[in-house]
């Protein structure tokens, strides 16, 4: 049995009165899973707070709740939090049987340093942030560390191919996605475009161009003016 755990109640407040719970240091939960029926539960939310950064949403959790023989086993399905001052408002559990296999998307974490990021000019791009795998409920791993000592050059890359889980997990994720790679880093060059240069006799000439129509203008107003 896991080592996380945590107790719950049933819960006869519901909708917007669930606020006086919250008020009270009490998270409105939810439990469902396949062939069972939901259950409107409450914890406390201290209690809660902890098991959520220790879990996430990938370790298994054994649930006690008031009035089970056995504590139920659990994954964490959905967190909803207060968006600016990040109160936790409500929890979704969902139930699995130890039996069955299911899917669930680990996350993965880059460790250790790239020797190919020692030069300048180099970029790391980490393009794959969780892998989906499917295995037994106990069998799951909370995450997949991926090393990145073996680059040592640039456009080195690890693919999923690459990420060994065990005979227990099977890998869903698309084997040829990629997950971590060094680049040389794209300098975009500005071209600056200079104004074009006239050459100074096409200046002279086009300023006296100009002038010639001034004085032409002004001659046929004076004639205009005699005739009249």
């Amino acid at each position: 049995m896991t080592d996380l755990n945590v107790k719950a109640s049933q819960r006869d407040v519901l909708g917007k009165k669930t606020r006086f719970l919250r008020r009270e240091g009490t998270t409105p939960t939810h439990l469902f899973g396949h062939g069972i029926d939901s259950l409107s539960l409450q914890c406390d939310t201290a209690k809660l707070q902890r098991i959520i950064a220790r879990a996430g949403m990938t370790r298994l959790i054994a649930l006690d709740v008031e009035g089970d023989k056995q504590p139920r086993s659990v994954f964490i399905r959905e967190i909803q939090r207060e968006p600016c001052s990040g109160e936790l408002l409500h929890v979704d559990f969902y139930q699995v049987m130890r039996t069955e296999k299911i899917r669930v998307d680990v996350p993965i974490i880059l460790i250790g340093e790239a020797p190919a990021m020692k030069e300048k000019g180099r970029t790391l791009t980490h393009s794959l942030t969780s892998l989906s795998v499917e295995s037994l409920p106990d069998k799951l791993p909370p995450q997949r560390e991926v090393d990145l000592n073996p680059l040592e050059e640039v456009e080195q890359a690890v693919f999923v191919r690459d990420i060994i889980l065990g005979s227990d997990v099977t890998v869903i994720t698309d084997p040829d996605q990629m997950v971590v790679k060094v680049s040389e880093a794209r300098v975009v060059e500005e071209e600056v475009v200079a104004e074009e240069e006239v050459p100074e006799e096409e200046l002279v000439e086009g300023v006296e161009a100009e002038a010639g129509v001034e004085g032409s203008r002004e001659a046929e107003g004076k004639a205009e003016e005699a005739a009249e």
